[in-house]
Parts: structure tokens; C-alpha cells; sequence
């Protein structure tokens, strides 16, 4: 059985491609299925779905209850994972597979997810989404105690913990294993005999339950569900660990009850429009976003246009809103991915242009509302204003889908250091002569969270995790938290 590796333990700052867009990444999505006799081709399908939560590299591991197989490839599900690779390599009627973002330095094959052990009771293969923040701290503590590590990565912490266990079955091991860890983490992963699912107490990472058939199906999203035509049964509970058997589902609650803090961004960006999370369709919710934003910041315009894609439904909103036409003054390319060339200045400097192209036609003249989920650090909004300004805008007003992130994540998403966001180190007027609009306006934190259902955040108890707009974060943060980790987190993400 090949090894494989997750998504290391991140700290922030490593996404130095730049062709790559100026945004926040979220770092992977997994998928379970058992009792299904083509486990392994539903999976290539979940996973083909769950692409825009990583485009790097993908892994599936099956079982057909006595044997493991395995598969892990770079690059796009639908290039890599062919229907002689699935059919003929990966059998059994239970798997699990993940396809994953990437930081620099952390791409080798040995990071690729789902990593699989031998325990003394039998295999276990193993999935994550999200971010460990004690593990370093665990890392340590296991090597002194003769742990030996084959990857940079957090997830194999889960491993090492359970193989060290003094519990005596596999289910006790594993909840000795996760109540160790801090941080967010959702979970899928198979034994010979059971697929099992876990979201951390504050459930900060989406994972849902279907049904296919009597199959049950664990997924990032519900979106992985549509494709194969299963049924949408729940989303896991903060703190839940189900126990999927011949028998049925089992319920676990083996953490501490702790208030929900879903991560926010997930309806700002991360997830994907036609999915449905906490209840809530994401398209809609993202419009809703729109529409407050339209009261909150309104702008004298013409049109309304969207930086593509991931502004195009809080622009559509804003333009509800603010009773302006919504047009589509910005093209953007879907065929130039994120390892296009290996860029010379001439190509870096072009970046923006060829995954974007402003509509003269209809942006010549005319007074423009640019509408984009949100500002990191600023760099590719200067050149999309540019770009629109070259091509006739006569002003240009940019209003951003959510509050200013002014703090790094430590959850599982791959974002700059705070000194890198612009936000942490300017306000508003600075933030517009940097970009150079006309004006420019954010979704107030309130705004964010009446558009997500909520009346508004609730003081210091909010009902998400928001600590990118906030820097208030839910858990602790052990290994950042320690200065003398910084230098070693480093290391460990970048795989040295």
C-alpha cells in the first residue's frame, strides 16, 4: 500500500503563483461512500464536483473488505483519474477520496490525501479538510515518544494518535485520537468493515450526509451529491462522529458541546453556488449579500458589472438592489488554470489579462458598480480597475461582498500573512487611492451575517467564525500562539 499525505499544517502566506487569483483558498474537499458496488466511480464523480476546493492533486482509497486499494494523481480529476484507472484498479463497495489545494513547497506525492496505516486491528484510510493547530505541538510530543514521520502534514498526526492509543477497539482509538486535536477538521475515512465521518465542536468545516440507494454518502457539499444523483439527508452536527456499518448509522458526541462557528467565507466564496449549507442555498444567499450591500453602500452608476466568477451572484444582488442593469463588462477565460506557463516578466505582468477581458462595448461612457467577493491583498483588483478604466469606464465604484479581511485563517485555507492583507495595514481612503476607484465600499460585518440568515453578529458569541473580518478566533491556537513555532511551520508546510 503506497503512502499517502494531506494538506500539511499551514501557516500563512505561501501562494506566490502569479498567475493564481488574489484570493482566499480553500484547501480541499472529501468525499466517503459505503455500500455502493461502484464506490470508486461515484467518487471520481463527488470528487469532480468538489474540484473548486483544490485542483492540485486528488487520491482515492477503496476497500472491498479485505483488501485496500489506492490511487493518487496531480492534477484535475477528470484528467488523471481515467475509467481504466477507477474500474480496474479501485474495487470494492466503500471509498473515500479528496482532492486538494496545494501551498508552495508542499505539492510533492507524499502530501497527497488519503493517507492510509496498517494498525495492529486493521488498515484504516483517512481524509481531512481543514487545519490542526496543535500540530506541531502533537508532532513533537509523538517523535519524542518514537514516531516516525513519512510527510509534512497535520493529518498524519491523526494516524500516529491512533495507532498510540491504549484504548482497546478501533472506535475508542479513534475518539482517544481526535479528542487531542484542536483546530477544524471534517473527516472521512474507511476501515475494512466501516466508513466513519467526523466535524470538529465547532464544526467550522461543512460535511453532509446522503443517501444513494441505501448507500450512504459523506461529502464536503451537497453539490457532490447532485452529480450522482443522491439524496440530501443532513449536515453533520458540530462534534459529530457517525459510524457507518452493515447495521446502520451510529451517532456519536464524544466532544465537549460547543457553540457552532461555521466558517462564514464558505457562503461568501469558498463553496460552490448550487450547493446548500446549514439549510441554505449558497446562490441565494450570496444575491442576499448583494442586496445588503446595495443599502448599505449604494453608488451613483449606470451598470453594474461582476468580477468573475466569484462576484457574479452579489453583483446580480447589488444590482436588484440598487435598480441598476446588471452586464457583463468583465469576460473572463475558464481555459487558463493555475500551472499555465512558467510566467517571464513580460507573462507575470499580464496575469490578470488572461484570465480576464473588459467588454468595451459596454463599459465605454459608462459610470461602473464593480462588484468582487472580497479584497486580499489588493494586487489584482488594482488591475481589474485598471483594466476597466483602459477600456472607457467613466468612474469606477468597487463594492466588496464582505468586510474587510484584515486576519490570516489558521483553519484550513490558504491565506496571506496579516501584513500582507491590505486591509490589516490600511483603511478605507488608503485601500481606494491603492486599488484607484472612484469609491469604494464593504459589507459590514452585520450585513454578512443578516444576508446569512442571522439578525446580526452577537457581540463576542457570533454565530460563525468570522476571524478573517474579525481576528476573533474560536479555537486556540497552540502552535501559532508559541513564537519560537513560527520558523518550524514554515518548514513543516513547505515540506523541508
Amino acid at each position: 500500500m503506497a503512502e499517502h499525505a494531506a494538506a500539511g499544517a499551514r501557516t500563512p502566506g505561501f501562494n506566490v503563483n502569479p498567475l493564481a487569483d488574489d484570493k482566499l483558498h480553500e484547501e480541499c474537499g472529501v468525499f466517503g461512500i459505503f455500500g455502493a458496488n461502484d464506490a470508486a466511480a461515484l467518487t471520481t464523480l463527488g470528487l469532480h464536483a468538489l474540484q473548486h476546493r483544490g485542483q492540485e492533486a486528488a487520491g482515492i482509497v477503496s476497500s472491498d473488505g479485505s483488501q485496500f486499494y489506492a490511487e493518487r494523481h496531480r492534477g484535475l480529476i477528470g484528467d488523471t483519474f481515467t475509467r481504466k484507472v477507477v474500474l480496474d484498479r479501485l474495487k470494492g463497495t466503500r471509498a473515500i477520496g479528496h482532492t486538494r489545494y496545494s501551498t508552495t513547497g508542499g505539492d510533492e506525492m507524499r502530501n497527497v490525501q488519503p493517507f492510509f496505516a496498517e494498525f495492529a486491528g486493521g488498515g484504516f484510510a483517512v481524509a481531512h479538510n481543514g487545519n490542526i493547530t496543535n500540530a506541531l505541538t502533537l508532532r513533537r510530543q509523538l517523535q519524542r515518544e518514537g514516531s516516525i514521520f513519512h510527510t509534512t502534514s497535520d493529518t498524519e498526526v491523526i494516524l500516529h494518535l491512533i495507532a498510540t492509543a491504549r484504548q482497546h477497539s478501533f472506535e475508542e482509538r479513534l475518539v482517544a485520537a481526535l479528542l487531542q486535536v484542536e483546530g477544524a477538521f471534517s473527516i472521512v475515512g474507511i476501515t475494512n468493515k466501516k466508513l466513519v465521518g467526523c466535524r470538529d465542536a465547532f464544526g467550522i468545516r461543512p460535511l453532509v450526509l446522503g443517501d444513494l440507494d441505501g448507500a450512504f454518502i459523506l461529502a464536503s457539499e451537497t453539490c457532490a451529491l447532485d452529480i450522482i444523483g443522491a439524496r440530501y439527508v443532513r449536515d453533520l452536527e458540530p462534534g459529530e462522529l457517525v459510524i457507518i456499518e452493515r447495521g446502520g448509522l451510529r451517532s456519536l458526541k464524544p466532544f465537549e458541546p460547543a457553540p457552532s462557528k461555521f466558517c462564514i467565507f464558505e457562503y461568501v466564496y469558498f463553496a460552490r453556488p448550487d450547493s446548500v449549507i446549514g439549510g441554505k442555498n449558497v446562490y441565494q444567499v450570496r444575491k442576499q449579500i448583494g442586496i445588503e450591500l446595495a443599502r448599505e453602500q449604494p453608488a451613483e452608476a449606470d451598470i453594474v458589472v461582476a468580477v468573475p466568477d466569484s462576484g457574479t451572484p452579489a453583483a446580480i444582488g447589488f444590482a436588484e438592489g440598487a435598480g441598476l442593469p446588471f452586464e457583463m463588462g468583465i469576460i473572463r477565460n475558464h481555459y487558463v488554470g493555475r500551472t499555465f506557463i512558467q510566467p517571464t516578466d513580460a507573462i507575470r505582468h499580464m496575469g490578470v489579462k488572461l484570465k480576464h477581458n473588459a467588454n468595451r462595448r459596454i463599459l465605454e461612457g459608462r459610470r461602473v458598480v464593480l462588484v468582487d467577493d472580497s479584497i486580499v491583498r489588493g494586487t489584482t483588483s488594482q488591475k481589474i480597475v485598471q483594466m476597466v478604466r483602459e477600456a472607457g469606464a467613466r468612474e469606477v465604484h468597487m463594492r466588496i461582498a464582505s468586510p474587510p479581511t484584515i486576519s490570516s485563517c489558521f483553519y484550513g485555507v490558504d491565506t496571506p500573512e496579516k501584513p500582507k492583507l491590505l486591509a490589516s495595514r490600511m483603511g478605507i481612503d488608503e485601500m481606494r487611492e491603492f486599488i484607484r476607484v472612484d469609491s469604494l465600499g464593504f459589507l459590514s460585518l452585520d450585513g454578512l451575517y443578516r444576508a446569512a440568515g442571522e439578525t446580526a453578529r452577537n457581540g463576542e458569541t457570533p454565530q460563525f467564525c468570522d476571524a478573517c473580518f474579525s481576528g476573533h478566533y474560536p479555537t486556540r491556537l497552540t502552535d501559532h500562539d508559541d513564537r519560537d513555532n513560527v520558523h518550524n511551520l514554515s518548514l513543516l508546510a513547505s515540506g523541508e
